[in-house]
């Protein structure tokens, strides 16, 4: 989006948003499961691909060449610039296309393409409402167990049976119980919201935020759900496993993360719109808290601000070590840039952070992909890099960066503050004609989560200007574009690669299938 009218929009947003919503927690206990050795993994099941939001394809993306089909993700699109985050697209281990679609108003739908041709296999209404946001949440489902999760209505889950058939069995999951849900569906539909993408586990066990907006018998406040794969549900309150009252609610739009032996489950939780937050660390199988970090501004060391416009979400490296983004504090002085936070594991001690973070789920490089590196550190870090026209000392030249996230260098904003070193970094190549005081600025990227080809050793990127980049690693240079659009300002995007090595992306609200 043009970030000028956006941080306008933002300063709006905050001075009506200063309202707590609840107050104290309510838990339900959860059994505990053996484990289970995960199995591999195929297709793109989830938000950013695996449960560590690394984004990383198993296969080879096909050359950038020919637009196979594509498919409407917004029946009803609003005219101008696009303030909503649409959902990723999954894709089965056989292939099949799920495409998250928004109907009208805050309605979704879901539809099964095949991969190859794009021809419709099923579609499926939900009735799932998204939470009200100056940028409108993500319907995002996930696959697991050969079924489909999606968000409903109330703050349950719509499963569905065999997404690569024609017909499936459904039904409906409820975290807190399902004799409560069907006493009055009227009132927790009215009341309870999913608020982010749904996470799930090598064996199927479901993590997603919810809010509240009103009162239930049970007394329900807003937190993070856990249905486990045999359909247990259990739940803590926000308030309650970040250890302070003034929390009202998981981050919107902050997919769960879980470590690598998936016994923690990390999400942030905010105050509220462009509050203060926590970034929590969980018992994966009670949600007990390990670990709640509040989280600071690494330059001023105020509390970081947490906006309902983000879609950032923790970001779990091959070594443990947790990222997540957050906005400065103030704002806008880096330039509406935010930070790339960085924990240990346990969240226990604080690394060096990123430049860049405030709507960002940074993907993880192997640094074998990168020729130049001669560094230390096993993977490196590919995130956006803007430096918005107009926004403090922002010149316009929007980048991609490789960051290394165990060296260090001065931050490009503030000097004083030492941040990841920068590997490798390229600027955009549209001019942005918004901006004729900037001659060097260019049209942003426009990424939540890029997707990373080990294969081919490059990174597929998504740019406003309406096209989808390879920028190759070896080179530093974007090795094919392809045009989608003629560009529009929207809210950052997800990135897909297919089993077949389709590539998937998002402009001006259409899913585009990319390949050879």
């Amino acid at each position: 989006m043009q970030h000028a009218a956006r941080s306008t929009r933002l300063r709006i947003v905050a001075a009506f948003s200063a309202l707590a919503l609840f107050a104290l927690a309510l838990s339900l206990g959860s059994a505990q499961e053996s484990s289970v050795t995960p199995p591999a993994q195929k297709g793109w099941p989830g938000h950013a691909r695996d449960a560590q939001h690394t984004s990383v394809s198993s296969v080879a993306s096909q050359p950038l060449a020919t637009i196979h089909w594509q498919t409407p993700v917004d029946l009803q699109p609003p005219t101008g610039e696009i303030f909503i985050h649409y959902g990723s697209p999954l894709v089965t281990p056989a292939g099949t296309v799920i495409v998250p679609v928004k109907t009208r108003g805050n309605s979704f739908r879901i539809e099964a393409h095949n991969q190859a041709t794009g021809a419709l296999l099923w579609r499926m209404a939900t009735d799932y409402q998204a939470p009200a946001a100056s940028f409108l949440p993500s319907f995002s489902p996930v696959l697991a167990n050969n079924k489909l999760y999606m968000p409903g209505a109330g703050g349950t889950v719509l499963v569905r049976d065999n997404p690569d058939q024609a017909t499936g069995k459904t039904g409906r999951l409820v975290f807190y119980g399902a004799g409560n849900f069907n006493s009055n569906p009227q009132l927790y539909k009215a009341n309870v919201q999913v608020n982010t993408p749904i996470t799930a586990d090598s064996v199927g066990n479901l993590y997603f935020g919810f809010v509240v907006l009103g009162p239930t018998p049970i007394g329900l406040q807003s937190g993070l759900a856990r249905i486990s794969a045999t359909g247990q549900g259990s739940f803590v309150a926000a308030p309650t496993v970040a250890g302070d009252p003034q929390i009202t609610k998981v981050d919107m739009s902050c997919a769960p993360a879980l470590s690598h032996d998936e016994k923690t489950v990390y999400v942030g939780v905010n105050s509220f719109d462009f509050g203060f937050g926590y970034l929590l660390a969980l018992n994966s199988q009670t949600l007990q808290t390990i670990k709640a970090v509040r989280l600071k501004d690494p330059s001023s060391g105020f509390d970081a601000t947490i906006p309902d416009e983000s879609s950032a979400s923790p970001t779990v490296g091959p070594d443990g070590d947790v990222y997540f983004g957050v906005l400065e504090n103030p704002f806008p002085l880096h330039n509406d840039r935010g930070w790339l936070l960085h924990f240990s594991r346990n969240l226990g001690i604080e690394k060096v952070p990123g430049s860049f973070g405030w709507d960002d789920t940074p993907s993880i490089v192997n640094a074998s992909l990168v020729p130049s590196y001669h560094g230390t550190s096993k993977y490196l870090l590919m995130t956006k890099y803007n430096n918005y026209a107009g926004i403090g000392s922002g010149d316009g030249v929007n980048k991609v960066a490789i960051l290394d996230p165990n060296a260090t260098e001065p931050d490009p904003i503030f000097p004083a503050t030492t941040v990841m070193n920068e590997v490798l970094t390229i600027k955009g190549v549209t001019p942005d004609p918004n901006f004729p005081n900037f001659p060097g600025a260019v049209r942003e990227w426009c990424i939540n989560t890029a997707a990373v080809d080990p294969v081919r050793e490059s990174v597929l990127v998504n740019s406003e200007d309406g096209k989808l980049y390879r920028w190759d690693l070896t080179t530093n240079t974007f090795s094919q574009i392809i045009t989608l659009s003629s560009g529009i300002g929207e809210a950052y995007t997800p990135t897909v690669i297919g089993t077949d090595g389709t590539a998937y992306a998002i402009n001006d609200a259409v899913l585009f299938a990319l390949g050879r």
